[in-house]
Formats: structure tokens, sequence, C-alpha cells
């Protein structure tokens, strides 16, 4: 098992992903870093990354005084430079000016002017006065000089007659340079969400930037950006509100904050709105910030999918239409112009639909050719001279796994199935495709199953782990995702632009890391590790089940007090959100709600609202008098719902966001979204006069007397759940007494007698210490109203040769082993095998899975590599063993990702996670968020037992082991973990 270190350091943030080159430093502080790390040994190694800001507030040998004493050094941008880059250093200007209060000078000219202390910006081979310094060797490009978008910050000494020292930012190209600007901007203090969620600039009286070279390097991945989309009700109410539509004052806010990101790919906002067509000046505006326009995977040749209703000839049909539909293709191409672009190929069929059924491969190649036809015409030069996708998306994959294919310099952009999970990867060794391969990710969909459009339901460690396997597997060229409305995705999307400029940096175990990081970022570091926590955790409870496929019946509200957990889970979470809202800054309150407390308070109303629900149903069934109470909080939650929507709405921020909640998320009763939200249908029971005694036992939704058969409740054993309940409710109007009669000394009943108006719950448990070994039955004897009597049956199961705190491993209980992935007894990893932890990627823990993801086939078996978990049953005979795999795809066309399991020395079970490879199943492993495969074993005789998962395939992950020795239970997530007890570490 491969053991990693991280190192959690306090230093600022940005520092996590830097690379420093020091050269400058002092030669005694470099001494004493080269002691240091001396010592520090492997666990150095392991952290290099977290090297320290080079912003600070307090003067230093060789420091440069970007702002001291109320004067800000003044900037110079050459008036030859990229227009993008002047743009930009006036936000820069406007940024060191919130910090410090201190607004610098800026000059765009020919000429710097003349200060001892000056900030130089430019661009290698468009700024004169930086091409000098490289030149007369002053400045050292080697590291920059030809890279993609790379910056170097760096503070010079003597750079030329009149200046003592100079800041110079410096890009090999002109997002280089503007990631170097934005990169100033961030350390200083300026987060990239300062205008989109209101995150306040941290003010500093005196800003130094420290000696040295200060360099990202270069992305790992090419075009990284993301995709407006869905954009109805929210964005577009918003963005003609606030702007009068997507218009180029609105595109402005949104390039700002993909290179803020270090982004530089855009798909705008396509259902009713054209970029180029709406407001002329938005494209020409993209092009001058250096943002690379595109167009989403059906809208090909930079058209837009609303402009064929403004202005198409026709049917969109090539068969019949194709003279119109290149005329109107051309037109995109002519408009385009020099503007940075990377144009879509292919065709799907009207409105992002598939092509009719007599669509061939023939006819889709011929219409690619045809397309690259035209860009070679408008453009003067070979089609592959510029920059093309063709997006494998939905049926088209289909096509290209039926064998079309398009000329090898254009990108195959490989997508996910909508729902977070990639459909397919290039295959390790094969032939290189010089136009490489990107990915098309979702944070938001709108189609089947479901729409998920409202909340952030993506937690990080998913995503890290699909597009992790991405990167390994060569998808490197294109990564953009489908962000809805932007808001409220503002965590997970700067996650996604993080890792697409280094993955490498950001290994699964620092994924918490990277989380208490952004949240420092944003709230500054008194509460980051709690705001770390309520992030992490609202988007994997969300994660667990989409907002819009909550009903009320999701939960189980009889097994395991499911539904009751969850409820009770997302309030301790609200709690300490709203504790921190209360203590923090007025300032910092507007971000923190947007980005904190509202979607953890949203959330949790919603899933209480339908648990509550389903109460109400089960009350109603039961003819409890409590049903109608149920149904007045179904009313109330309803109503906080709204008036949360509201408050954001209206009244956060000043109404600065009107409409960005306006997405409906309750009524949904298909795939598409209600027109409005309606509070869920409730009912209402006639409650006579008197007084009736019900009674119901946990692990059943039926009630006695009314029901014949006997009243049981799960069976206790010292390793299970330490209590079970009976809940006593009334039927009727009047209030009624009871008396309970325990049919041993040793079990015990949290009341014995009392009063009833509504309902009451007894708590059952054993005293352990007194209570006989073996399996004994005994009746609980509850006296009601009217002496209406109700038996119920508790059985006890306390083994003989098995002791808490002295048994290792799991234990049976109550009918099963519950297992989480991450606590195995044993992970044999062989050759470069390993087992990887990836944290809290799961619905319940965190999740396992073999590495690295290209690692071929292994047969299972001998002493390849697997988890083994060891495990104490309590009955022979045959058992089923339930593996909780996250819904990964058959990424590699094989015939389905496989994994092994067996118990003890028998032979391994091969199991098939895509035997089943049919719509319905794919349907409820996107909506249930997991796919769980079932096995069955034979037991020869209690007592211990070693489970073994095995590796066949990489990219199976494996989130829990459930093994039903015959009394599981329906769920959601699964029973709880089963007392578990580590042999000393996992190993």
């Amino acid at each position: 098992m491969k053991i990693s270190f991280s190192i959690y350091s306090s230093w600022r943030l940005r520092s996590l992903r830097r690379i420093a080159q020091p050269a400058q430093w002092p030669k005694s502080l470099c001494l004493v870093l080269l002691f240091v790390f001396a010592l520090a040994g492997p666990l150095a190694a392991a952290a290099t990354d977290d090297v320290p800001s080079y912003i600070a507030t307090e003067k230093g040998l060789n420091r440069f005084a970007l702002s001291a004493n109320g004067k800000s050094a003044p900037i110079y941008v050459s008036a030859d430079d990229y227009p993008g880059v002047a743009r930009v250093a006036k936000h820069l200007q406007a940024d060191i000016k919130q910090v410090t209060n201190a607004e610098p000078q800026l000059t765009v000219g020919k000429k710097a002017p003349k200060a001892k202390e000056i900030v130089l910006v430019g661009t290698l081979g468009k700024s004169p006065l930086i091409d000098k310094l490289v030149r007369d060797k002053k400045l050292d490009v080697a590291g920059i000089a030809g890279r993609w978008e790379t910056s170097l910050i760096q503070v010079v000494e003597k750079p030329m007659r009149g200046v003592d020292r100079a800041l110079v930012i410096v890009g090999s190209d002109k997002r280089g340079t503007i990631y170097g600007m934005y990169d100033l901007s961030e350390e200083i203090g300026v987060s990239p969400w300062y205008w989109w969620a209101d995150v306040p600039v941290k003010q500093k009286q005196n800003v130094y930037v420290l000696p040295g070279r200060h360099t990202e390097g270069e992305p790992a991945i090419k075009y990284r950006g993301f995709f407006i989309n869905d954009e109805a009700p929210a964005l577009s109410g918003w963005s003609q509100e606030k702007f009068g539509g997507f218009n180029h004052k609105f595109y402005d806010k949104v390039f700002e904050l993909l290179l803020r990101m270090k982004g530089n790919y855009l798909w705008p906002a396509m259902w009713g709105n054209a970029i180029y067509d709406d407001d002329s000046l938005s494209a020409p505006l993209a092009d001058e910030y250096g943002v690379v326009l595109g167009t989403s995977h059906h809208e090909p040749l930079t058209r837009a999918h609303d402009e064929w209703r403004r202005y198409g000839k026709g049917a969109w049909n090539y068969n019949t239409n194709k003279e119109n539909l290149q005329e109107f293709w051309r037109k995109g191409m002519e408009r385009m112009g020099t503007n940075e672009s990377i144009v879509t190929i292919g065709m799907r069929g009207d409105g992002d639909e598939p092509m009719s059924e007599g669509s061939n491969i023939a006819l889709l190649e011929q219409i690619v050719a045809d397309q690259r036809q035209i860009i070679a015409d408008v453009t003067g030069k070979p089609a592959s001279e510029t920059p093309q996708i063709w997006a494998l998306y939905k049926e088209v994959q289909d096509y290209y796994d039926r064998g079309m294919r398009v000329p090898d310099d254009v990108t195959l952009l490989l997508a996910d199935d909508n729902w977070g999970n990639i459909r397919k990867l290039p295959k390790p060794g094969e032939k290189q495709h010089s136009g490489g391969y990107g990915i098309y990710y979702h944070y938001d969909y709108v189609g089947g199953p479901r729409n998920y459009k409202w909340l952030n339901t993506n937690p990080i460690p998913r995503v890290w782990e699909q597009m992790h396997m991405a990167h390994k597997y060569g998808a490197d060229r294109i990564w953009i995702v489908n962000v809805g409305d932007i808001k409220p995705m503002e965590f997970p999307l700067e996650f996604f632009m993080d890792y697409a400029w280094n993955p490498d940096k950001w290994p699964a175990e620092r994924l918490q890391e990277y989380t208490v990081t952004w949240a420092e970022e944003q709230f500054g570091s008194q509460y980051a590790q709690p705001i770390a926590e309520i992030l992490a955790t609202y988007s994997k409870y969300n994660g667990r089940r989409k907002p819009e496929l909550i009903s009320p019946e999701t939960y189980s509200l009889t097994n395991y007090r499911e539904a009751e957990r969850v409820v009770e889970e997302y309030n301790q979470l609200v709690e300490k959100a709203e504790k921190i809202y209360q203590e923090m800054p007025a300032g910092y309150k507007d971000a923190f709600y947007q980005l904190v407390l509202f979607p953890a308070k949203a959330s949790a109303n919603l899933n209480e609202l339908h648990i509550t629900t389903g109460k109400n149903h089960l009350y109603a069934k039961q003819n409890r008098a409590a049903a109608n109470d149920m149904a007045a909080k179904v009313r109330e939650l309803f109503e906080k719902d709204q008036a949360l929507m509201k408050y954001y709405n209206e009244e956060l921020a000043d109404g600065k966001w009107s409409h960005m909640m306006d997405q409906t998320h309750i009524s949904y009763t298909y795939w598409q979204q209600p027109e409005k939200d309606v509070m869920p249908t409730v009912k209402l029971v006639n409650v006579a006069s008197g007084a009736k005694m019900g009674v119901a036992v946990e692990g059943s939704d039926t009630w006695w007397p009314r029901e014949k058969g006997q009243a049981e409740l799960p069976e206790f054993t010292p390793f299970g759940q330490q209590t079970h309940y009976i809940e006593l409710f009334n039927q009727g109007k009047d209030p009624f007494t009871y008396k309970v009669q325990s049919g041993a000394p040793w079990l015990n009943v949290s009341s014995m007698q009392g009063t009833v108006e509504k309902e009451q719950r007894l708590l059952i448990s054993v005293d352990w210490q007194k209570a006989p070994t073996g399996v004994q039955q005994v009746p609980i004897t509850i006296t009601g109203p009217n002496n209406t009597t109700v038996k119920v049956q508790a059985v006890i199961n306390n083994p003989v040769d098995l002791k808490p705190g002295v048994v290792k491993g799991f234990v049976e209980s109550n009918g099963y082993v519950s297992m989480e992935a991450a606590h195995y007894t044993r992970a044999v990893d062989r050759g470069t095998i390993e087992w990887q932890l990836i944290p809290d990627l799961g619905k319940t823990m965190s999740a396992m899975s073999p590495f690295p993801v290209t690692a071929e086939t292994q047969q299972p078996g001998g002493d390849s590599p697997r988890l083994e978990y060891r495990m104490h049953l309590l009955n022979a005979g045959e058992v089923k063993v339930h593996a909780y795999l996250s819904p990964t795809l058959n990424f590699n066309a094989s015939e389905g990702l496989k994994f092994a399991v067996s118990i003890d020395d028998a032979e391994p079970q091969i199991i098939n996670m895509h035997k089943e490879d049919s719509e319905g199943a794919w349907n409820k492993w996107v909506a249930d968020n997991i796919n769980i495969q079932t096995s069955t074993h034979k037991i020869d005789k209690p007592g211990e037992h070693v489970l073994r998962f095995w590796m066949v395939d990489p990219g199976v992950v494996l989130q829990k082991i459930v093994v039903d020795t015959g009394g599981l239970e329906p769920s959601y997530l699964g029973p709880p973990e089963s007392y578990y007890q580590p042999e000393k570490a996992n190993q």
C-alpha cells in the first residue's frame, strides 16, 4: 500500500501550486533553506510544492515595494503590446487600489514613466522594454520563452537608467502576461470571485514582492474553460435585469472571471442566445482579452443554434437542404475572421437532438469534409491550420465506435454521460492522434433521468477521480465543463480550472487541503477549516442524489433510521454554518451566504421537506393523529424554501443576484422541470374523539394491534445498534396513559409508564453485563387505554465467544455486515499496481481503487492485487455480497469493467459491473449515484472469515461492501457500518 505524505502549510494559498525559482534570493537564505530541506528529508521532497507566497506585508532585504506608506509603484505597459494586456493592467491597477487604498499610476505608451521603483508588464516580442532587458541579460526568460501561456514575476535590480528596482511581469504570450497580472492580484488578496460572489478584498497597508523568480509554469491542459448552458430562467433573468441581456457588458464579467481562474476557453450562452449576433461587441472583446471562443457540441462553424431559427432557410437537414446549410455555415466562418477560436464541426439534429434514423456514417463524413472545405475557403489556408473539435457526444460516439473518422488534426472531444461519468477515453499506447483528445464534462444538465440545475451537486473527489483518469489516458487538449448559470458552481468550477492547470499538484490525498486552501482564500484563515468541512460535506450529501430527484420515498423511514440520520446530518451542517455566519465580520456575510450557508441551508430544508412528506404519508397510513402535524410541517418547510429563494433574489447583496434562484427544484414529475414549485401533496386524517393506542416498531411500516402478526424489533447484539425503538401513537384526540413491562430485568425501556398526547418513542436497550449468552427472545408488553395490550418481541443474540473490544475486524449483527471500503484489513499491492484511498469519495465515506488507472487487466487469485476484509459471521449458509461501486462507465470499450470477490480460499468470482448494459440500468446507476453488484457465496461455518475484493480492471471504484446473511433491509444508502475494530492500522 502506497503511503503518501502531505503537509498542510499555513503559507498563503496559491503557493500550494507554484514553482519557486530562488535564483536571486540572498545566498545566506539559500544556505539556510538547503539545510532545512536536508533535515526534512523525504517529507520535504513530498511537499516541494508548498513554498511561501511571494507577497509580504513588511519591508525586507531586496523586497519590491508594490505599495508602501500610502504610495503604490507605477505600472507601465508598452503601447506596442496587446490591447488585452493594457485592459487587464487596468484591472491590476484597480486591484492594488482596492487592497492598499493607494492607486498606482498606469502608463500605456512608448516610454516608461520616471520612478525609482516601477512595475513593468509586457509580453515577449511585444514589449520593446522587456525585450531589451532580455537582450541585456538582466531578465532570464529561458523558463518561459516559446512556452504556452507561461508567466514570470521577478524583481530585477537596476533594470535601466534611473530605476533602482523593477517588478517585471512577463508572459510568453498574451495570456501568459494576463495570467501573471491576475496571479499577482490574487496573491495580494483579490479572489477571482471578488465580483461574482462578493468575496471581500483583503486590505493591506503595505505590500512587498519577495525577490526571486515566481512562475506557475505551463498548463497541462492546453484549453481550459466552461460552458454557460441551460441558462434560463436564472442567468437569463439576471443578465436581462442587470445588463440588458447577454451582451458585451455581461461577457466582460465572464471573460474576466475565466482569465482570473487561468482559463482560456468559453462556450457562451446558447439557448435563445448567440454571442456574435446578439451584440457585435462581444466577440471582439473576447479576442481582445485572449478568450478563445467556441460553440457547443451541436453548433457547427461558430453558428449558434438560435441563429438557424433567426436566419435559417428550410429544414436542418443536410440531405435536403445542403446549399442553405453551407451558406449559413460560411457566413459564420466569415464573421469569425481572425478571432482566436476553436471551430466545432459535425452535425446533430436540430435542437441538440440525434440525427434522423436515415443518417449514416458516409453522410456525416461528407458533412465534415464539406465543412472543412468551407473553413479552408474562408480562411485562405489549409483547414488543418484552424483548430477544430468533433464532439463525441451521445449518439455521435456511436458513429465513432462504428468506424466514422475525421481528419487527424481535429481534436476529438470525448464526453461524459451528462452525469459526471466519462464514456470513453483513448486507449493507452494507441497511435497518437495529432489533434489530441479533450473532455466535455457536466456540473449541470437538462435531460433524463432528470434535470439538475439548482445547486452544486458535484463533490470534488468524484470530479478528481474522473478527470485524473482523463489526464492519465491522454485526454489533455481541451477540458470544458458545463456550469449552467455559473453560480452556484463557484467552488467546483475553480477546482476544475486549477486541476486542469496542473493535475499533478493535486493528488487525491491533497483534496481536503485544496478545499481548506480555497476556503482560506475567500474568507481568511480563522474559519478556513470548518468552512472547508461544510463545503465538502454539503456537496457530498447533495451528490448522494440530485435535489431534483429527491422524493418522499428516497430514504427509508423505518430501516436503520436512515431518513432521520439524513435530516440530522444536514441540520448539523446548517448549525455549523449559521454559527460561523453570526461570528464572521459583516463584510464577509454576503459571500459566505452565497458560497456556504445558502447551499447548505437550502439543501437541508429540501431534504427535510421530502422526508417530512414521507412521514406524513406513513402516519396517515397508520391513522396517527400526528399525521396532520406532519402536514403542517411540510407547509412550513415549503414556505421556508420559498423564503430562502426570495432572500437570495431580492435581499442578498442588495438584490445584486436577482433571479439567480428562479430555478424550480421541487415539483418534478418526469425529466423536465416544472413551471413552478408546488408544495408536495400531503394527507390529512380525521381524528376521532377519545383515545386509541397504536404501536409501531423500528424496521416496520405497519402498526399494532391492527396487524395480526407478531411485532418484533430488529435483533440486538453487542456489535450492532445499541438501541431500537417502539413508538406509541394516538389515533384519537384525547391523551392516554400507558404502562410497559419488560420480560427480563436486563432488557431496559427508556420509559416504563407515561402519557401520550400524540406520540412517544420508547428506546429499548440491553444491559450486556447481565444478559445471558446465546439467543433469547424477550417480550415487552405495552398496555394502553381500554386495556389495549400489544406485545413486542425483542430478540437478543449474545455470542459466547465474541467480545467487543477484543474481536478484530467486522462483526455481523442483525443479518448483515456493512464495511466501508477504506476500512480494509489488508491491501495487497503487486508490482506497479497499488491500492489508492480516494478520501471522501462516496455516499457514506471514502473509496478505494487500484492505481495507476492505466494498469493492465489482472487475473484474480494467488497473490494478485486485492483488498481483504476480516469479518465474523454468526451463522453458516448462503450469503450475498453487495459491492457498492461508483457508477463509472465502460470507458475502454471492453466487455465491461470487472472485479472479483471471494470469501476465504474459494475461487474468486469475476463480476462485470456493466453486464446489464441497458438504459434502465444506467438510469438507476446515475439517479442513485451508485452501481451495486451482487454475488452469492457459501459459508460452511460461523466464525471468522476473510472477504477478498480482487482487482481485475482499473477504473473500478469501491465505496462499500455489504454482506447480507439474511437480514438486510431496503435503504438508499445501505446499512450503517457494522461494528469494526481495526487490527492496528491499515497496512
